[in-house]
């Protein structure tokens, strides 16, 4: 069928014809190469398009005079094409066509090193591998994280462990902010004497404005009611300024 289109005018109504024929004739072929590429998370319909697209391609562009038949130059026209629709079409995230097209290739040498080795080949062995830099395999590898996402909508639980998998992600730490704070303030509170450490302990950490309790141990029972509201300021200016005079002076 093929060669007689060959001999056919290309445009005219037979070439037409005949080229129809001769893909009606082959759906099924192409159909079975979409399903083997199912399952992916790409719609079967999309799959079985992109398949046929490629045999048409390989009916267009298939040589008689090459001396191969036709199916074998088909099926891998058609896989080809149906490969290009994920590299085009699947990825969540828009990544460069050079690490689309290593995917494959990073697939198959990680499963003969690891055979080969023993273990978990290195970025550098498989860059050696395949013939391509250390840096575009590793790349590759992040980016390849990047061909699919979950709704974090998505159920990760059952019964009364249901829960959402966003509720498992973490949220924003509102003490963040004052980590600065903390590691600015806490060398220069070191540098004072004791004294001027418990004084603000109490004030600004126990929030103790005067000492009413009872039961107030002995180092804050030396800090008068009246010491206290004084002199807090006074440690706080010297914590910030330790050329300022002392309070107990």
């Amino acid at each position: 069928m093929v060669r007689h289109l060959r001999t056919l005018a290309v445009g005219s109504a037979g070439f037409g014809r005949q080229r129809e024929a001769i893909v009606k004739r082959c759906l099924p072929l192409a159909d079975h190469i979409a399903r083997r590429y199912g399952g992916r998370g790409e719609p079967f319909d999309d799959l079985v398009q992109a398949a046929r697209l490629g045999l048409v391609n390989a009916v267009n562009r298939f040589d008689v005079d090459n001396g191969a038949d036709f199916v074998s130059f088909a099926v891998p026209t058609m896989m080809g094409e149906v490969r290009r629709h994920f590299r085009d079409h699947a990825w969540a995230v828009k990544v460069p066509r050079r690490v689309k097209e290593l995917q494959p290739q990073l697939i198959r040498a990680r499963a003969e090193l690891s055979q080969r080795l023993r273990r978990a080949p290195t970025a550098s062995e498989i860059a050696d591998h395949l013939g391509v830099g250390r840096d575009l395999v590793v790349e590759a590898t992040i980016g390849g994280s990047n061909y699919s996402t979950i709704s974090t909508d998505v159920p990760v639980g059952t019964g009364d462990h249901y829960r959402t998998f966003g509720d498992t992600l973490g949220d924003v730490d509102t003490n963040l902010d004052k980590v600065l704070d903390v590691e600015t303030v806490r060398p220069l509170i070191a540098a004072l004497p004791e004294r001027q450490r418990t004084v603000l302990t109490l004030r600004f950490f126990e929030n103790l404005h005067n000492l009413k309790s009872p039961n107030a141990s002995a180092a804050r029972r030396c800090t008068s009611r009246v010491y206290l509201p004084k002199h807090s300021a006074r440690c706080a200016a010297m914590s910030v300024d330790p050329n300022s005079r002392s309070p107990d002076k």
